[in-house]
């Protein structure tokens, strides 16, 4: 009897062994998948759920209606410092290099995915390893490659070449490196490669990110436009009229992978999130509410830096969700690591506030005001610093804009008649400027 209840307990104990071990693969297992994709040049007049009504983005609007819609997100005028800010989780002035280039010593957010258990991919555009004259103009810095920066796999536009990447792109994979895809198109080769990724890993945890080309210039045919067969891609042409379709494929290409999560079953296991990499390129105007907002891309205005930012979990984020918090770019890692689990393993300055409660519907942690340092090197832009809250601007030259009824910054207070009764505000944004430097 005792042999008997003594082989009876063994095999009890084994069987919550195991089945202890299979929780925790399963808990594992149940980590969120993250797709994050960021367009490029995309003000927030664009979209039709923000008021837009230039160009029609029912894919879009559908992920914000069915999630939630950021009315306050903020990056920084110009690409690589946006993209170095959104991977990294630090304000420019810590480690920016360089235009077109990533510091190899960076943890970015792809590492931390890594450390989580997550398979991470990449596909879009890179440039941030840099060519020659970018990395002289860097004090002959070098960039880093996307394998460096934490991604396990990836499909990329200007790594090592510069070449198309609308018809006919030179693209970069890690099986094959860069080949020209004679006849294809850009966005659908790099579509392609998200999808089959997402298929081959759908059993396990990913991280996608999608720094998508679009809607950067040249403005050129898309394969929806008869011109786009008969497009020669040698010519000069950058015609703005052009735009409003590269918006379209744009938003065509978002349905497509809402599509591919359903179809994989993995949509509530998914968390999409969406925003522009800066403002509109200038020589695009768009409707917004009846007005016209003309793109102010490398500029500090609002035209310039106020972007789209959308998140969509079925089942966790409630849909019709306005978010009227402030967010900038280095919220992004931080928000990342919190849904992913993992922690800084070593005490890193990150500047981000996550706002994964956020999403969640809880406003406990919010920021009260958004800090950007803009020196891209690049270009004409000069650099320019300044923190700013939804009402309230003042950069580091002591200029001071009401942006309610200023948005365009054409009328500043200087600090001989700032608004007295805006004292609290403006030694609390002095002080700010004072700390990041």
């Amino acid at each position: 009897m005792l042999r008997l209840q003594f082989y009876l307990i063994l095999l009890v104990s084994t069987f919550l062994i195991v089945s202890c071990k299979n929780g925790k693969n399963q808990i594992a297992v149940k980590k969120p998948n993250v797709i994050l994709i960021m367009a490029d040049d995309l003000g927030y007049e664009t979209i039709g759920t923000y008021g837009g009504s230039s160009y029609p983005t029912p894919n879009l609007d559908k992920l914000a209606n069915e999630g939630m819609r950021f009315d306050h997100c903020y990056s920084t005028p110009l690409c690589t410092p946006s993209r170095v800010q959104i991977m990294t989780g630090k304000y420019n002035f810590r480690n920016y290099i360089g235009f077109g280039l990533l510091d190899p010593r960076e943890k970015t957010f792809g590492h931390y995915m890594q450390e989580a258990g997550y398979e991470t991919y990449i596909a879009g555009k890179w440039q941030l390893l840099g060519n020659a004259y970018q990395q002289k103009l860097a004090g002959d810095r070098i960039g880093t490659t996307p394998e460096k920066a934490g991604f396990d796999d990836y499909c990329l536009w200007q790594i090592d070449y510069l070449g198309s990447r609308y018809k006919d792109p030179l693209l970069s994979t890690k099986k094959n490196g860069a080949i020209t895809h004679q006849g294809q198109y850009g966005p659908d080769v790099f579509l392609k490669n998200i999808t089959s990724f997402m298929e081959n890993h759908k059993d396990s945890p990913f991280f996608v990110y999608y720094p998508m080309v679009l809607t950067h210039d040249p403005f050129v045919p898309t394969p929806n436009n008869k011109e786009f067969k008969g497009f020669d891609t040698k010519s000069k042409i950058n015609d703005a009229t052009y735009f409003g379709e590269m918006v379209e494929y744009m938003d065509r290409i978002i349905g497509e992978i809402m599509k591919k999560t359903e179809e994989l079953g993995i949509r509530e296991n998914t968390l999409i999130l969406f925003v522009g990499d800066n403002g509109t390129d200038r020589d695009v105007t768009s409707s917004f509410n009846g007005i016209s907002i003309k793109g102010d891309k490398g500029h500090t205005t609002d035209a310039g830096t106020h972007v789209p930012f959308i998140a969509n979990w079925k089942g966790k984020i409630a849909p019709k969700s306005i978010n009227n918090n402030l967010i900038d770019f280095t919220d992004f890692l931080p928000t990342l690591m919190d849904i992913s689990g993992t922690t800084p393993t070593s005490p890193v300055p990150l500047d981000g506030i996550s706002f994964y409660q956020q999403l969640l519907g809880n406003n406990s942690q919010k920021r009260d005001w958004i800090f950007c340092h803009y020196a891209p090197n690049w270009g004409k832009f000069e650099p320019k610093r300044y923190v700013q809250n939804k009402q309230w601007k003042l950069y580091d030259t002591g200029e001071l804009y009401n942006l309610a009824q200023d948005i365009e910054e054409e009328h500043p207070f200087s600090p001989d008649n700032y608004p007295k009764e805006q004292k609290e505000v403006l030694t609390t944004f002095k002080g700010i400027l004072n700390q990041y430097k």
